[in-house]
Order: structure tokens, then sequence, then C-alpha cells
């Protein structure tokens, strides 16, 4: 029987991509998985996988807590919050709207401690919970062109450290995944020459998939990782080194 049988998991920005991944790995290993989305998801998968989805802007403090105040009444606890919800509005700094700088920041950042202190009063109350913040490794080498993406990524990395020690005590445990280059639809608007240049910088020499992010997610989520905490795990194929 698997170890996430019936266990009660969030994923936030789980209509596709990584998100959609990290949902389905779950779902498959027989959690009961909520994902969240903010404009659109296909449905017809996750009802296949029995994982249920509703709508809610991680950037909306009063829209996460109405969203967690749900999963907590019809569960009764949330065992793992994965806070993947992400979004980029790329351009150099010099053309950098401030309406791009706080989109990005307020998802990205914003959304990611919406999201950990909705959940962790119950976590608390349950003496156990798992937390993983997906961040980027671009929130670790920074990015020319993605100053607001860093930004935001960084400040993940940055908070996952200090809520892990507020929250070790209480046997939650919080860890952050920075994903390299991996295939999603936000990787696919990038041209080829860019796509290339990237490849180039990967010692494996390959695009990463949803499901590599996922594997992880599933590690950190696990028994296996029980001394683990507030720390970040580079899945990039050998990018940040």
């Amino acid at each position: 029987m698997s170890e996430f049988k019936d266990k009660v998991v969030i994923v936030t920005g789980g209509s596709r991509g990584i998100g959609k991944a990290i949902a389905v790995k779950f779902a498959n290993a027989g959690a009961k998985v909520v994902v969240t989305y903010k404009n659109s998801i296909e449905s017809a998968e996750f009802d296949a996988a029995g994982i249920k989805h509703s709508q809610c802007d991680a950037s909306v403090t009063s829209d996460v807590q109405a969203f967690v105040d749900s999963v907590i009444k019809d569960h009764g606890r949330i065992d793992i919050l994965i806070n993947n919800a992400g979004l980029t509005k790329d351009g150099l700094l010099m053309r950098m709207s401030e309406a791009d700088w706080d989109a990005v920041l307020n998802t990205n950042a914003k959304g990611v401690f919406n999201f950990t202190k909705a959940v962790c009063r119950q976590m608390i109350s349950q003496k156990q919970g798992r937390i993983i913040n997906i961040s980027s490794v671009v929130g670790i080498t920074g990015n020319a062109g993605q100053a607001n993406y860093a930004a935001s990524k960084a400040a993940v990395i940055g908070f996952t450290k200090s809520i892990a020690k507020e929250l070790a005590s209480r046997n939650i445990n919080v860890n952050c995944i920075a994903p390299g280059y991996v295939d999603t639809d936000m990787t696919s608007k990038l041209n080829d020459t860019i796509k290339q240049g990237i490849l180039q910088s990967v010692p494996l020499k390959r695009i990463g998939s949803g499901d590599d992010i996922a594997n992880a997610v599933m590690f950190l989520s696990s028994d296996a990782s029980a001394y683990i905490t507030g720390q970040t795990l580079c899945v990039d194929g050998g990018m940040v080194m």
C-alpha cells in the first residue's frame, strides 16, 4: 500500500505543466488531490484521476483562505501543500512596467505566503505536515530579462528556510525545489536559439520533464525525507553546481 493513500494534498497552479505532473503522480499513489487554477483548466484527465479542482487566485488572500477552509471542511485535514502557482512577465528592467513586476511578485511570492499561512494552523493542530515550494534555478543564478521572476523565486527560497525554522518543532517539514529548464507551456514560448543555448548549459544534455520534478516532490513528501527540512533541491540536470 502506498504511504500516500488517502493523504490530502493541495497543488497550487496544478492545471498544466509541473503542477499537473505532480497532481497526477499523487493521485496515482492514492492521495486525495485538490488542485487550484487561476484562469482555465482542461478537466477531463483530472476527473478521470479523481483529482478535484477549484479556481483560486493565489495572490488574493481571501480567496486562498476560503479555498483552504473548504478543503478542511471536506477532508478534515491537509497533509501536503505544494506551492507551485507561478507566472512570468519577462522583459529588461528598463522596459519592465510596475504592473508586470507586481503581477509576478504577487503570484510567485505572495501566493506562497498566502497558502502557507492558510494551511499551517491546520498542520500545527495535526502535529504533522509537509510543505514544498517550487522555486527555480533562476532564483539562485539570476537571469537577464527576468528580474521580477528571479526576485520572486529567490524570495521563495528565503521564505522556505525561515518557515522551516518556525515549524520544525511542530513536525512540519518545509523544503524547496528549484527546477532547471523543464518542458512546460512557459518554456515553449522561447525561440529555438534560446532553447539551444540553454540546452548547452545542461550537463545531462536534455530538457527536464514534469515527471522529473514530480519525482523529487514525492521524495520530499515521503517518510524517506523525514530528516530533511529547510533545503533547496536543484532538479536541473546539473545546470547549477
